[in-house]
Formats: structure tokens, C-alpha cells, sequence
């Protein structure tokens, strides 16, 4: 018979579990909820954007500086990894930093973890809205990433991107190579693939895991379970409003100055005088029917 585990045997083991999920919960993290990226409001002109290391807005310096790794504001350590060394005293403000990050523009604490790893594992590293290609130290709002193509986006085209994001570059949902009606849709290229063509000759998938997209390496999801549509054009003139191109296309200004020079052509004076011959006629017409009354009664 197996030996019965002990209390002690049984609490090693718990512990050895939760560790390795709060490890898988610290690699899966959402991007809005990395320290780095949490919201801050300035003390001075009190407007809300991403914790930085100075105000996006008046440039002050906070007094509570919150670190962009580990997230704290006070560092509590007697007996750490702290590079400057303060036994039995609490370090607040300017006396917790140690650096600031170049991706990020956020302050990082004075320990050696923090120092060590942040650089190399900031999320915002290459964190560029896909809209408006605005990085970190161009806008003061804080970065989130699309729920369908998994881009970077910033806080004034979050939701504008996200409600337009599942358009396909196709007028159809048939699959880029053949005729088939497409599958499996890759949300960052926008195109759909059929059962045959979404994998490749030489390469090893697993059951559980979504099958990745053969152009950009992007996990794939069914057609079925999403609510795809697919690109329109609208023909036509549109008259009523201008659409400046750069080639040079504006129907809208074409149809103005058309009537403009209609309008130039056919002026008042033109009327006036082409009322006038209208009454010359008249007259004449009716000078020559009195004439003919007038021979026929005699």
C-alpha cells in the first residue's frame, strides 16, 4: 500500500500550484492592467493620461512616483535587492527611483529585479497605434490592444477601430486561393481561407490550439463564430460633398465650378435680352396676322 501523505507533504504541494498559476497569471496579463500602463492623475493641473515619469501636459513631477514593473509606491524593504541601501528607513518620491524607462516614460524602482528586467520585458516596447501611428511620448493617453487583430491602439481610436475591425478585404467570403467558401478568416489580414489552404505542407499543429495564419503567423478564427462582412464600394457621384484625393479627384469642387460657370454663361443680362427678342417677335408675328385680316376683308 502507498504511504499516506503527510500535512506537511500535502501543504508542499498546495504551495508548489498556486505558485505556478500566480506565474501563468503574471505572463498573461492584460496590457491596461501593467503598472506601466495604469491611469495617473497629475497633482498639478489634475488631468487624467498614463503613468509617466513627468506630466504629458505641464511637465511636473509627482510626489508619489509609481514604479513601472512591480507597481509600488514605497519601497518597505529593510533587507532587499535595493542597488542604494536604506536599512530600517521607508523610502518614498524621488528616493525609490532608480531609472526611467525609454519605452515606457515611466519611473522604475531602485531594486535589481526591477532594473534588470524591465527594460528587456516592457510591453510597450513597439506600442504604435495601428490609426493614427502615434507612439507613447506622442499623446498622453494610455495604450490598449484590439480584442480582433491584437494591434496596439491608443485612446482616442480604441473604439472606432475595434466597431470597423472585422471588414474583410474581399467582396466575398470565398478563400484567396480557390472558389471554397473560407473557412477560417485571419482578423489582421482581413482575408478568409478554406480547409485546404489554411495549412502548410511540412508544418506541425497542435489539436488544441487554433491553427495560425499561413501569411502573418496570427491565430485564425471560424468564419461562422464571428460577425464578419465584407468590403462595399459605392458608385457614383456624390455631389454633395467633396472628396479631396491625391490625384487629384473632387467631384464635389467639379460639380460646384460647373455650376458656377453655368451660372457665369447665363447671367441676368442674357435673360434681359433674351426676354426682349421674345417680345420682338411677338410683336412682329402679330403685326403680321392684322395684315393678312385685313386682305382677306377686302
Amino acid at each position: 500500500m502507498p504511504k499516506k501523505k503527510t500535512g506537511q507533504r500535502k501543504k508542499a504541494e498546495k504551495q508548489k500550484l498556486r505558485q505556478r498559476e500566480i506565474r501563468n497569471a503574471k505572463e498573461n496579463i492584460q496590457l491596461a492592467q501593467h503598472p506601466c500602463n495604469v491611469p495617473m492623475e497629475c497633482e498639478k493641473c489634475h488631468k487624467k493620461q498614463k503613468n509617466r515619469a513627468f506630466c504629458y501636459f505641464c511637465q511636473s513631477v509627482q510626489r508619489l512616483p509609481t514604479c513601472a514593473q512591480c507597481g509600488k509606491t514605497k519601497c518597505m524593504l529593510k533587507t532587499g535587492d535595493c542597488v542604494i541601501r536604506h536599512p530600517g528607513i521607508y523610502t518614498t518620491g524621488l528616493g525609490m527611483v532608480g531609472a526611467i524607462c525609454d519605452f515606457c516614460e515611466a519611473w522604475v524602482c531602485h531594486g535589481r529585479k526591477c532594473l534588470q528586467s524591465h527594460a528587456c520585458t516592457c510591453p510597450l516596447q513597439e506600442a504604435t497605434c495601428i490609426e493614427c501611428e502615434r507612439a507613447v511620448w506622442d499623446h498622453g493617453g494610455r495604450i490598449f490592444r484590439c480584442s480582433f487583430c491584437d494591434s496596439f491602439l491608443c485612446e482616442d481610436d480604441q473604439f472606432e477601430h475595434q466597431a470597423s475591425c472585422q471588414v474583410l478585404e474581399s467582396e466575398n467570403y470565398k478563400c484567396q486561393s480557390c472558389n471554397k467558401l473560407g473557412q477560417y478568416s485571419c482578423l489582421r489580414c482581413k482575408i478568409c481561407y478554406c480547409e485546404d489552404h489554411i495549412r502548410r505542407k511540412g508544418f506541425k499543429y497542435d489539436k488544441n490550439k487554433a491553427i495560425p495564419c499561413p501569411k502573418c503567423g496570427y491565430e485564425t478564427s471560424q468564419t461562422k463564430d464571428l460577425s464578419m462582412s465584407t468590403r462595399s464600394h459605392k458608385f457614383g457621384r456624390q455631389s454633395q460633398a467633396a472628396y479631396d484625393d491625391d490625384d487629384g479627384d473632387d467631384y464635389g469642387a467639379c460639380s460646384d465650378y460647373m455650376q458656377e460657370s453655368y451660372e457665369d454663361n447665363y447671367s441676368d443680362e442674357d435673360d434681359d435680352d433674351y426676354e426682349e427678342t421674345d417680345d420682338e417677335e411677338t410683336s412682329e408675328e402679330s403685326s403680321d396676322d392684322n395684315d393678312k385680316n385685313v386682305n382677306v376683308k377686302q
